[in-house]
């Protein structure tokens, strides 16, 4: 693989906030305008902003590393080298697509097979959440700690559905029911990389999703283990952008949490 010995963190960041802020731009500009909608699948949608965006991001990453690899949600994945940039340029379309403004931008780096940079901006909160491999994690420029809820019954969780939903929702839904009965409530927001981060500065205590994409969650997830917070998969294990399960927590929870998914 090709390497760029001279890349820093700081250029990394710097090209990272500028396209992330272009990004959330075009969405801000865009949420109560009508929309181009495409089907991917039966609930699976895409709107123009979603491509606006992300070419939008592409643009910025390449002018400043164009030799880096992309992967992001519109355009497929370009591999070949040991930076790559995993981009979700909307995430929250449904939300987006019904001017409900719960939606973000989401971008990491991923330097070697592990992610070392990822920022998240919701646009229309302007909240900007950004993590460094090692350095923790800030809320518009502020540190931020996972919550310190040790008993579920006191707990707030969040989760999202998948696209099969409305094939597998008896399956989706014993999760959901389980979480339930056990905590103080559940959410289902519409976007994970939101989920994530509200987790990861203390609003959520838990969160737990199937079938979700790198793109959905590889910035997300380094913010919350950046803020104290412990993610794996259902079975406890290190988890990895590319698995299919998520579950994430303070922490304090997540023990428990393991067992509720064995049920």
């Amino acid at each position: 693989m090709a390497s760029s010995p001279k890349t820093s963190m700081h250029q990394l960041e710097t090209t990272l906030l500028k396209a992330i802020h272009a990004a959330g731009d075009i969405l801000a500009k865009n949420i109560n305008a009508t929309k181009r909608i495409s089907q991917k699948g039966a609930i699976d949608i895409v709107t123009h902003v979603d491509h606006a965006s992300e070419k939008a991001i592409i643009k910025i990453i390449s002018k400043n590393f164009p030799d880096h690899s992309i992967l992001a949600e519109e355009s497929g994945a370009q591999d070949g080298h040991d930076y790559k940039w995993v981009i979700d340029p909307l995430d929250g379309t449904i939300n987006f697509a019904h001017s409900f403004p719960m939606s973000t931008v989401s971008i990491a780096v991923e330097h070697q097979g592990k992610i070392i940079l990822g920022g998240v901006l919701d646009p229309f909160r302007k909240e900007l959440f950004l993590g460094r491999r090692g350095r923790g994690a800030t809320l518009n420029g502020k540190r931020i700690h996972v919550s310190k809820i040790a008993q579920m019954e006191k707990s707030l969780l969040c989760t999202g559905f998948p696209y099969d939903q409305r094939q597998h929702s008896d399956f989706y839904l014993k999760f959901f029911k389980n979480f339930l009965i056990r905590s103080q409530a559940v959410r289902r927001c519409g976007s994970a990389a939101m989920d994530l981060c509200n987790l990861a500065c203390g609003r959520f205590d838990g969160f737990w999703e199937l079938k979700l994409n790198p793109w959905d969650t590889a910035a997300a997830f380094l913010i919350v283990e950046e803020a104290g917070g412990t993610v794996t998969d259902f079975a406890g294990n290190p988890y990895s952008i590319y698995k299919k399960e998520i579950l994430a927590s303070n922490g304090k929870l997540h023990k428990e949490m393991l067992g509720i998914m064995k049920l």
